[in-house]
């Protein structure tokens, strides 16, 4: 649970998506389902200024009963963003998926974007180390040496 966020971007890549505060909801929403994604951070030139998600589409303009056509990510973004530090570990990043009720966490180092981290990704690094572990112990039992 040490192992830093560095590690599972790396092994999951260091891609972001990113929209401008001046897109449509429309757009946002097109380019995280051209994606696959959950969320995409909004960026204002190179400066971080806010997170669109999901449940902003729900919340905020579904809910509202906006038109997605004409509402702006800005108006409708989650401003504020929670981010971590490539230095943060696993068990650092649940803490704050737990205790913020957030899904997706902005990597930021030295200001700039190094990736985004989802509870996804802590979920399949978290199945995996177990996998890995259980393989050991059996491995270890079988054979009576620890490999």
């Amino acid at each position: 649970m040490n192992t830093p966020i560095s590690a599972l971007l790396e092994r999951k890549g260091s891609a972001v998506h990113s929209v401008a505060p001046t897109l449509s909801v429309y757009e946002a929403v097109a380019e995280m389902n051209r994606h696959r994604i959950g969320a995409i951070v909004v960026l204002d030139g190179p400066r971080l200024v806010g997170i669109f998600t999901e449940r902003d589409v729900l919340r905020r303009v579904v809910g509202a009963g906006l038109d997605p056509k004409n509402a702006l990510v800005a108006d409708v973004m989650s401003p504020g963003v929670i981010t971590i530090a490539p230095d943060a570990t696993v068990e650092q990043t649940m803490t704050i998926f737990t205790e913020k009720r957030c899904r997706h966490l902005p990597v930021l180092q030295d200001g700039a974007i190094r990736g985004v981290i989802s509870i996804g990704d802590i979920t399949r690094w978290i199945a995996d180390a177990n996998r890995a572990e259980a393989e050991h112990l059996r491995n270890y039992i079988t054979s009576g040496t620890l490999a």
